[in-house]
């Protein structure tokens, strides 16, 4: 693997809702043996962890975690994030992928393993308390208060602290122009593309180090999801370390730094998204399948 290029009046949802979202993704799935080469990669990918992590700005090691007791999602589940990275996380459905970065944002039980921000350890910490201390978090579904306008679901970003609300404001709408045009109009009344710049607006009010998305070209129409993959590669070029979960692998690992293979809650292959993109056994094992569900 090589190192990364440099660059860079309907209710609203409950706070719950607003941070856990709601993917069939990551349903417990039938388990089967894994294979002895399966057992390799994962040996691999976690001697190339090791010895690349340090100085990462977000780093998971070896999590074991599940929604229910003695039901395990991860299995041992590695990632970093530089400062300024942006990187993807692909995989079959049931790998795992929306329960790790649910995991990192405190909302799955994490039952063996560390996280850490900037060094310091937030295991299991409380999503609110990793809010500001610099994570952002967009759930796939329910992630935008549809009876409160643009402006007021982005006040809603940063309540934990109201006086950066101008500054961000202008930050997030030169990045989304037509949250500014469009301030007043309800959020209840905009397109599934439209509601998703609003969620990734409100997750980057309180100036975030590190955006987690959970796939955030999910339901929308191709040229939403081109639009998408633009406006998170101008966030992360803004500054911001991006982690994202996505099912459209193609186009995921054409704008990631680096990029991660989960299978059965584990790492089976990492590498910069070119490499991934063009390695033999990524495209056999996982790359047809997922194109043909996209």
């Amino acid at each position: 693997m090589t190192e990364r290029p440099a660059h860079p009046e309907p209710t609203g949802p409950t706070s719950e809702v607003l941070t856990s979202g709601s993917s069939t993704d990551d349903d417990p799935v039938e388990t089967t043996a894994v294979d002895p080469a399966s057992e390799g990669r994962a040996r691999e990918a976690r001697e190339t962890h090791l010895a690349r992590a340090d100085g990462a700005v977000l780093r998971a090691d070896d999590l074991i975690a599940g929604y229910l007791p003695g039901v395990n999602i991860l299995n041992g589940a590695d990632l970093y994030c530089m400062p300024g990275e942006l990187v993807g996380i692909i995989g079959p459905n049931g790998a795992g992928k929306s329960t790790l970065l649910k995991a990192l944002f405190g909302l799955v039980k994490i039952h063996t393993g560390t996280v850490t921000l900037r060094g310091d350890e937030i295991t299991n910490e409380r999503a609110d308390t990793l809010v500001a201390k610099g994570i952002g978090f967009v759930p796939q579904t329910n992630n935008v208060f549809p009876s409160l306008t643009i402006a007021e679901n982005l006040q809603m970003g940063c309540y934990q602290a109201p006086k950066l609300f101008s500054d961000r404001f202008d930050f997030v709408t030169s990045i989304f122009p037509a949250l500014g045009t469009r301030r007043a109009q309800r959020a209840g009344s905009l397109s599934g593309g439209e509601r998703q710049m609003v969620a990734m607006g409100r997750a980057l009010m309180m100036e975030p180090s590190v955006l987690l998305l959970d796939e955030p070209s999910a339901g929308l129409s191709p040229a939403m999801q081109d639009e998408v993959f633009v406006q998170t590669r101008a966030i992360n070029k803004a500054g911001v370390s991006v982690v994202m979960v996505e099912q459209n692998a193609a186009r995921c690992l054409q704008i990631c730094d680096r990029g991660y293979v989960l299978d059965h809650g584990r790492n089976a292959y990492t590498a910069t998204g070119h490499q991934l993109a063009n390695d033999p056994k990524v495209i056999e094992l996982y790359l047809g399948t997922l194109a043909k569900k996209n």
